[in-house]
């Protein structure tokens, strides 16, 4: 709900291809786009736009930001391994998690730090 409010600018609930870029990108007098966002519009006509009607639904919005076949908790999880595991054990120690500190403490799986503060060995 919140990303159709942001997005469609016209108001009519849903969000056409000219909202979806210009959500990422203004064209600021650019006479040609970058490539990134040529690659955005196929993107939109391909896969955002599953129903080929022009624009995004609800629904399609809400499989663009919550895709069903992408667990968040899991990647976010993966990446704080990948980034504070320095020994590249797979585990990591209480070392390792306070050198990277900072990746923990913005991060929505530790409740922006909040879990490291009630953790008890």
């Amino acid at each position: 709900q919140e990303t159709m409010e942001d997005i469609d600018k016209n108001g009519d609930g849903f969000i056409d291809l000219e909202e979806y870029i210009g959500d990422m990108y203004s064209h600021d007098g650019d006479a040609e786009e970058p490539e990134w966002v040529k690659t955005e519009r196929e993107q939109f006509v391909e896969f955002r736009d599953k129903n080929r009607d022009g624009k995004m639904d609800k629904e399609e919005t809400k499989d663009w930001i919550l895709p069903s076949d992408y667990d968040h908790a899991e990647a976010e999880a993966r990446h704080l391994v990948y980034e504070s595991d320095q020994n590249k054990d797979g585990k990591l120690s209480r070392e390792e998690i306070v050198e990277k500190y900072d990746l923990f403490v913005g991060s929505q799986a530790t409740d922006f730090g909040e879990a490291l503060v009630r953790h008890d060995e």
